[in-house]
Parts: structure tokens; sequence; C-alpha cells
């Protein structure tokens, strides 16, 4: 076997992406809120970065406070060139560099008596579903090993109030100490807390929890429920009547009182812990001529300079080498990240614009007038990348005169009328809609009826299409829409 050495020449091309442009990317992503914390953040760590409209504050109290006017310090000459060059920087910069002070141990004890006091004014945690039960529970008289078990039932409910584990599991996952009967006992104590319904294993037995002597039509419904709660899924009426013997307008009567139970007992508490509040990122204003003008939601936002002090210190010849080292390289990231956010603005700003020229009509008419749009459209018009599009729109919402809106509600694709023009999937569900709204409901349209209801107005689906976008609406079958 022969060893050697050698060298060899070989072309290849790599993509790598710059720390700066990774930094460019993830702040164009983040909405307004995160972007606020992320700048709060930098601001911590990075001490050359000064929020300016702090920096200002301290001095104009002090003046108003003595009765003076404020004297300022007379501005030292720079040579923004020699500067520049330190950390690459081009001669435009020296702009964005502050001019102010750093905030003063004043400021920094009022800035924490405000930040003290918006955590007492913030709301608290919210009453949950399990606490609810919990301190229901608490006036039972019970035994301990029961009342155990029954807390154990209450904290394994799922977010629609059923249990979904059997007796057994309730044993063997609380200490396996207990008998059956003490599980059934704990589960019959749960099933007494308000709302009726909870702690159901199934929606049959969830129905059942719910009907009392005073229901009207309680006996029919118990044997509804009991033993053909499928057949009424499915709205067989005729088959229930045939098995019961109960005529249908006595059916149809029982079922009225039978919809206003809750099938989801535990549902209302979920919806409110989950409410999620948006800030908008962007607000679409009416302008006198009809068209709108789009701004971005950045008051709140610190605006970034940098540090006249560090400036100094690092234009200063007898600073030590290594602080002049950190202070360059913090300036450089203070100088990306001033430069990432500007160009997250702008490119924001761009991209809502072309959204909002294109969806214009939905803005003056309504959402069902919202036309056809894909993101490489909206990327060929402001000049940049469909990815640049997409990470712009990703979780930013834009306030308009129609309602708030995520910026991705804007973008849909769509399908060719009979006359050759295109129309937004949008359109199509709410023409499925008003076909449905007007059907006779002793017999209603089949998909493939609306289908061709939907041609003769000149739109042309698949009934598959139909099928996809009535489910979607949560519409029942032509069987299930029936009314006898």
């Amino acid at each position: 076997m022969r060893l050697d050495t050698s060298q060899q020449m070989r072309t290849e091309m790599r993509l790598r992406m710059a720390p700066r442009m990774i930094q460019s990317m993830e702040i164009l992503q983040l909405p307004i809120m995160a972007l606020q914390e992320r700048i709060e953040q930098e601001l911590s760590e990075n001490p050359v970065l000064v929020d300016l409209r702090e920096s200002a504050a301290p001095a104009e109290r002090d003046g108003e406070e003595a009765g003076t006017s404020t004297v300022t310090e007379p501005e030292v000459e720079t040579e923004p060139n020699e500067f520049d060059s330190l950390i690459g920087l081009d001669e435009n910069w020296s702009e964005l560099y502050d001019e102010g002070p750093r905030r003063s141990r004043a400021s920094l004890s009022e800035e924490g008596d405000r930040k003290q006091d918006a955590m007492q004014n913030m709301a608290s945690r919210p009453r949950s579903f399990h606490d609810d039960l919990t301190e229901q529970l608490g006036f039972f008289d019970c035994e301990p090993t029961v009342q155990k078990l029954a807390e154990y039932i209450i904290y394994n409910l799922d977010d629609n109030g059923y249990l979904k584990l059997s007796l057994h599991e309730v044993i063997r996952d609380s200490g396996g100490e207990a008998t059956h009967e003490e599980a059934a006992e704990a589960l019959r104590l749960v099933q007494k807390l308000d709302p009726p319904g909870v702690g159901a294993r199934d929606l049959r037995e969830c129905l059942l929890l719910q009907l009392t002597p005073e229901t009207p039509s309680h006996d029919l419904l118990r044997t509804l429920i009991g033993h053909h709660l499928d057949d009424l899924q499915h709205n067989r009426l005729p088959a229930i009547e045939k098995k019961t013997g109960f005529p249908i307008e006595t059916i149809k009567e029982a079922l009225e009182h039978l919809r206003r139970l809750n099938p989801k007992p535990g549902a209302p508490f979920a919806a409110d812990s989950g409410t999620q509040y948006v800030v908008p990122d962007l607000i679409v204003e009416p302008n006198d001529d009809g068209s709108y003008n789009v701004r971005l939601v950045d008051d709140h936002t610190p605006h970034l300079s940098i540090s006249r002090y560090y400036q100094k210190q690092l234009r200063n010849k007898q600073t030590d080498p290594a602080a002049r080292e950190f202070i360059q390289k913090r300036i450089q990231s203070a100088r990306w990240l001033i430069e990432s956010i500007e160009q997250r603005r702008n490119t924001l700003l761009k991209v809502a614009r072309a959204i909002i020229d294109h969806q214009k009509v939905f803005l003056d008419k309504g959402p069902e007038f919202i036309e056809p749009l894909k993101m490489q459209q909206i990327a060929d018009r402001v000049g940049v990348h469909v990815t640049t599009v997409s990470r712009a729109v990703d979780d930013k919402w834009v306030q308009t005169p129609r309602g708030i809106f995520p910026l991705k509600r804007f973008f849909g694709g769509g399908t060719m009328t009979a006359d050759g023009a295109e129309i937004a999937w949008d359109t199509i569900k709410q023409k499925l809609l008003e076909i449905i709204a007007k059907e006779d409901k002793q017999n209603p349209l089949s998909d493939e009826e609306i289908v061709d209801e939907m041609g003769r107005q000149g739109l042309k689906v698949a009934r598959r299409t139909v099928t996809k976008y009535r489910q979607a609406l949560n519409i029942p079958s032509s069987r299930q829409r029936k009314q006898f």
C-alpha cells in the first residue's frame, strides 16, 4: 500500500448567511410586541445603546423643577470620518448617534417605579375550570379518600369537562389503595357539581346528567338520548318514529329542548382562559379621495441610538486596547440592530401598502369582495424575494375600517368564472352560504346540486371543493339539514 500526500484544487459554491443577515430576517419576522421585548433586552445587554426618549426626559424634568432653563454642555467637535473608520461605518451613520446623556440614577429609579406599578396593575391569573370545581367540592362532607379521588378526577377532566380515564385508571394513578366503590362515589360527587354534565365519560352520559324531572319532555328525552342518539345525530327522525312509536312532531318538540343542553360543559371556561389579545402592527385609514393610508404602529417602540460617551472612549488614544475592542464590537452590534429595525419598518410598509392597494375593493365593500392574491405577486411588485414577504406578514395584524385582520388574511387563491374573470375562494364560500340559506329545508340541496346552482351563476367549481368548504364552514350534509 502506497502512502503519499498531494495537493488538489476544486471549485465549489456554498451559501453562507452572515450573522447580520440572520438578525435582519429575525427582526423582520417579529410582531410589534415581540420587537419591543427584543429591543428592551438589547438595551439591557448592550451598554452603548440608548433610548432617546428616556435620555432626554430627565434633563427636561430637571429644568422644569428648578424653574430655569436647562444649560447644556457645549457640543464637542467630532471627527466622524476618523470615528467611522474605527468601526467600519459610512459617513451618514453619525446621524444616529445619541447627543443626550445616559439615564441618571433618578430616571432609572423612576423607571423601576413605573414597572412596579405596571406589574401591580396586571390582571391576575384567571380563575380556571378546575379551581371552580375544587371550591365547590369543599362544600360536600365526604371521606378523605373519596375527596382525594374526587380532586384527582377534577384535575384530569379535559377542556370540555369530560373524564377520559376509567375508574380503574383513577384508582391506579392516585395510589392504588382505594376501592372501586370509593372511586365510583367520587365520580358521582364530581357529577353533582356545576355546570351540569361535568365529569361525564361520553356524550350520552353528559346529556343524561343534565336532565332533571323539571325538564320538558323528560321521559322522551331520556329515551332518545339513551337509545337513539346515533339516529338523532344523522337526523333519522322517521326511523326514530318507527322504533319508538312517537309521532315526528312530538320528537321535533323534544329536540328543541335537547338543543338547549350543553354537550361541552367545560368549553366556556377553556374559551375564557384561552382568550388572545392582539396588537396591530399597522393601521389603515381612509383618505378624503377614497384611497387608503397605511402607517406603522411604532409610537411606543424605543428610539435607539448610540451613546456619545462610548464614541469618545473609542476615539480616546488612552483607552485600554481591550476596552476599545469591546466598545467597537458593541457599537457594531448596535449598528446592525438599528439598521435591521429600520429595514423592517421600510419592508413592512412597502408590503402592506402593496397588499392594501390590491385589496382596495375588500376595504370598500366588505370581505366577500376579496380578490385572489399570492405572495409572489406582492414580492414582484415590491421587488423582494417571496420569502421576505412571507416573513413580513407572519404573525402581523392590521387595523382597517373593516376590522382587525391578520395580514395573511388578504392572501388566497381563486378560480375562473364562466366569463374568464378570476374570483377568490372566499367569495365561493360566501356564495355557498347564500345558496344553502335559500334552499328548501324540506328538500335540501346535495353537493352536486349546489355545484349545478353555482354553475348557473357563472361559478365553475368541483363537487369535492363544495364538500370541502361545506365541512370547513361546519355545514351539515343534505340529510342532516333536512327538516321533517
